[in-house]
């Protein structure tokens, strides 16, 4: 009793105290303005002076990659594992076909800067630039040809759905009137239309985690949401004035939302949300350097880019929200039965949560079970395991409860 007595201040002291976004050492100090994953280990980051990192180990280690431009990258995309594009200043489009040993520059008959890029299939893609002009390549990039979506704009992300229906998203200015742009096409971009995005706000990234469901952050921490293909947008409350830079969603429910602070030495924001926008709470970021770029592997598993070469990664989806308190062993809100048990039992808690994760660990801090509910109760089937006293820890999205059961 004495062990276990021990592994559960254990516990409580170290998800209480341990930072849930940790910094990666990317070996510079260069801006990194934008991230994306082939899957797991491999992952790409680019930004300032033409700089281009890549690791291959799930960012234990980054290694540079060159290709003779010192402009500043701000987007890069790989739409198969070794064919993969940068775009960003002065015009500059950039292609690999053998996972960045080798990139070449490619022609992309304009000087504007170029915010974004996506790639619908392997020889498909969009760039969006700074005036407002969405270019198109059919061919892999040896032909890109310039879209006319009538009305100077500053365009900073794009995202498809699908091959035919995608999303530019960016702010106009006039001399009445400044607007936050949405543009939308159904037919691959041979007709962009505008949609009412509601605000005079401008839109810096946009995300669907479907056909339907969309997200778009920007200044002033405005989060726009859609549940109808961008017919109607909704205004979200983030919880913050900072800008907000980057999102992304795991599924339709669960996603993030990165920014900038506002003053020299407060926190750049990280925001989460597990229920589809109703509520976003925020994560500890650490930083006070802007941050650009966000992305997830899996549901755990994700990281972000920002200015100074400042990376974060965290395998535990963040950690718990600012704030937000653990419940000690024996809470009422935790219940366990029957308890002994000898092939299973049940775990019920009062506390709301819209997904709950459950690990199971020895008294060596060993876990042996891990498994996911949506439900107030669930079952937990034990018979594999030997005869003992073991740890139940419950994690939700409200903090951490933590018990005890016998096994006999």
């Amino acid at each position: 009793m004495k062990n276990l007595y021990v592994l559960l201040v254990a516990l409580l002291l170290v998800n209480g105290t341990m930072a849930q976004w940790i910094t990666q050492n990317c070996g510079t100090y260069t801006d990194l303005l934008s991230i994306y994953f082939i899957d797991n280990d491999t992952e790409y980051a680019v930004g300032g002076g033409g700089i281009m990192l890549k690791t291959t180990n799930g960012g234990n280690l980054w290694t540079p990659q060159t290709f003779g431009t010192y402009n500043y990258l701000n987007s890069v995309y790989f739409p198969v594992a070794d064919t993969g594009y940068a775009v960003g200043y002065n015009g500059t489009i950039l292609k690999t076909t053998n996972g960045g040993a080798l990139w070449t520059s490619q022609n992309s008959g304009t000087s504007n800067i170029l915010t974004s890029v996506y790639f619908t299939t392997a020889n498909t893609g969009y760039v969006v630039d700074c005036l407002g002009e969405i270019h198109k390549t059919t061919n892999g990039g040896m032909l890109w040809t310039s879209q006319n979506t009538g009305a100077y704009n500053y365009l900073s992300a794009v995202y498809f759905t699908d091959t035919s229906t995608g999303y530019a998203v960016g702010g106009s200015d006039s001399a009445s009137y400044s607007k936050g742009v949405i543009l939308k096409t159904i037919d691959g971009g041979t007709l962009w239309t505008n949609q009412n995005s509601g605000t005079s706000i401008w839109l810096l990234s946009v995300y669907f985690p479907d056909a339907n469901t969309g997200y778009a952050v920007g200044q002033w921490g405005l989060i726009l949401k859609t549940t109808n293909g961008g017919a109607l947008w909704t205004n979200q409350t983030s919880g913050t004035s900072n800008d907000l830079n980057s999102v992304y969603f795991i599924n339709v429910d669960t996603g993030y939302a990165t920014g900038s602070a506002n003053t020299i030495g407060d926190n750049a924001p990280i925001l989460k949300t597990t229920n589809g926008g109703v509520l976003w709470k925020s994560q500890n970021s650490g930083t006070s350097e802007w941050l650009h770029s966000v992305y997830f592997t899996n549901v755990d598993t994700g990281y972000i880019v920002g200015t100074m070469g400042k990376m974060l990664k965290t395998t535990n989806g963040g950690g718990y929200p600012v704030g937000v308190n653990e419940q000690r062993a024996g809470s009422t809100l935790l219940k366990i039965f029957p308890n002994p048990s000898d092939n299973e039992f049940t775990i019920e808690t009062s506390e709301p949560s819209s997904q709950w994760q459950i690990s199971i660990f020895d008294q060596n801090g060993q876990e042996l079970i891990r498994q996911k509910f949506t439900k107030s109760t669930t079952t937990i089937n034990v018979s594999a395991l030997a005869s003992g006293v073991y740890v139940v820890k419950l994690v939700g999205e409200r903090g951490v409860q933590v018990g005890k059961v016998v096994k006999q």
